[in-house]
C-alpha cells in the first residue's frame, strides 16, 4: 500500500494575507489542502480566488467557536457567545463546556458549511475545527460527524500515528476524548487519515521537524497540519500565533521540503482522495 499524505494548512480566510500565503503555499510548495473559516466576512471573496487561482487546493470547512462572532445571531447562539454576541475564548468554552446547547453549536456550523457550499459551488472535502473544538465533548463530536455525513465529507482525525495519543487537545480533556472518540468513530464510520501531526507548529516549525514528520509516515494516509501565511500589523498586534506563519511559509516553499517527501515515496494528496 502506498504512503499519502496530506498537508493542510488550517485559517484560511483569516485575513487576506493569510489566505494569499496558503495559497502560495500550494502553488509553490506542498500545502495540498486548506480548512476556511467561513465566520470571517472576506472568506467568500478568498474562496473565489483559490477557486480561479488554485483550482487543485482542498477546501474545506474550519468549523469555529472561538473566534470573532458567529453567522447566526446571539439570540440563536446564546451558550456559545458573550453579550456583546462574539464567540467565547477558548479558555471560557472549555470551562463552560457542560453548559453549551448543541443544538445552537450544530446550528452555526450548519450555517458556516452552508455558505461555504454557496461560496464554492460545491460540498467541502472535510472538515475540522479551529482549536479542535469539535472534539470537547461527546454532543460536539457527534454534531461534527453528523455534519460530515451530512454532507458526505471527511473529518480531521487528532491521533498520533502509532498510538491513541491526541494531538493538539487541551490537557484537562484528553483523557475523556480518548474515551468516547473510539465509540462515535465506529459508529459513523467517517472517511478520515489514519493519523495526524500537529507538532510543525511555533518553534518546532522547522525544517527538521518536517522530515521527522516524513520518517514517520506509514503506509495508509496521514495529515500534518500547518498555519502559514503572510501577516500585517494589524494581525500581529490581533493574535500571538502571527510571524510563525511566515516561518512556515517560507520552509514550506522549499524546494528540498517536496525532493525529501519524493525520496521518502510519498504521494501528496488531499481529504476529496480519501
Amino acid at each position: 500500500m502506498p504512503k499519502h499524505l496530506i498537508i493542510n494548512s488550517d485559517d484560511y480566510g483569516r485575513t487576506p494575507d493569510i489566505s494569499r500565503g496558503i495559497r502560495e503555499a500550494h502553488l509553490h510548495g506542498v500545502v495540498t489542502s486548506t480548512t476556511c473559516m467561513m465566520n470571517i466576512p472576506t472568506t467568500p471573496a478568498d474562496i473565489a480566488t483559490a477557486l480561479r487561482e488554485t483550482p487543485n487546493l482542498g477546501l474545506g470547512v474550519h468549523l469555529v467557536l472561538t473566534a470573532e462572532r458567529p453567522l447566526l445571531s446571539r439570540e440563536q447562539v446564546k451558550t456559545i457567545t458573550n453579550e456583546d454576541g462574539s464567540f467565547l475564548k477558548l479558555a471560557t468554552l472549555i470551562s463552560k463546556i457542560d453548559q453549551v446547547d448543541v443544538k445552537e453549536v450544530k446550528a452555526e456550523w450548519h450555517a458556516q458549511i452552508e455558505l461555504f457550499v454557496k461560496s464554492a459551488g460545491r460540498k467541502p472535502t472535510h472538515l475540522d475545527s479551529h482549536h479542535h473544538s469539535s472534539y470537547f465533548s461527546p454532543a460536539l463530536f457527534r454534531a461534527m460527524l453528523e455534519l460530515a455525513k451530512e454532507y458526505d465529507c471527511g473529518i480531521r482525525l487528532s491521533v498520533v500515528y502509532g498510538s491513541d495519543d491526541m494531538a493538539g487537545l487541551p490537557s484537562e480533556l484528553i483523557g475523556p476524548i480518548k474515551e468516547y472518540t473510539p465509540k462515535l468513530l465506529t459508529e459513523f464510520n467517517p472517511r478520515r487519515p489514519n493519523a495526524f501531526f500537529a507538532s510543525f507548529y511555533d518553534e518546532s516549525a522547522t525544517r527538521e521537524e518536517l522530515n521527522r514528520i516524513f520518517d514517520q509516515v506509514q503506509e495508509g494516509v496521514c495529515e500534518v497540519m500547518c498555519h502559514p501565511g503572510y501577516v500585517d500589523d494589524a494581525f500581529a498586534k490581533e493574535s500571538s500565533y502571527n510571524k510563525q506563519r511566515e516561518t512556515e511559509l517560507e520552509i514550506l516553499t522549499d524546494p528540498a521540503i517536496k525532493q525529501s517527501i519524493q525520496e521518502r515515496g510519498i504521494e501528496l494528496i488531499n481529504f476529496a482522495n480519501l
